[in-house]
């Protein structure tokens, strides 16, 4: 009898590590897709830019200006 509650344990613990076992170890679904926020580098970026083609705008008038009219 004692030997039967022995084979009868391990057969429920044998079951309770199949059925437990996988459902812990699922893999994680796919990731939430978040929103990516344009407003903060893209910002940063485009004023970058705009204030590196005044800054050449302003050099190549004064550049023309200067080869129009020397002041020598």
């Amino acid at each position: 009898m004692k030997n039967m509650k022995k084979q009868i344990f391990y057969q429920l613990l044998f079951i309770i590590i199949c059925t437990v076992v996988p459902m812990l170890s699922f893999a994680q679904g796919p990731p939430i897709p978040d929103d990516t926020p344009i407003d903060g580098g893209v910002g940063l970026l485009l004023a970058a830019g705009v204030g590196y083609g005044v800054k050449k705008y302003r050099d190549s008038r004064k550049k023309s200006a200067e080869d129009f009219c020397p002041t020598s």
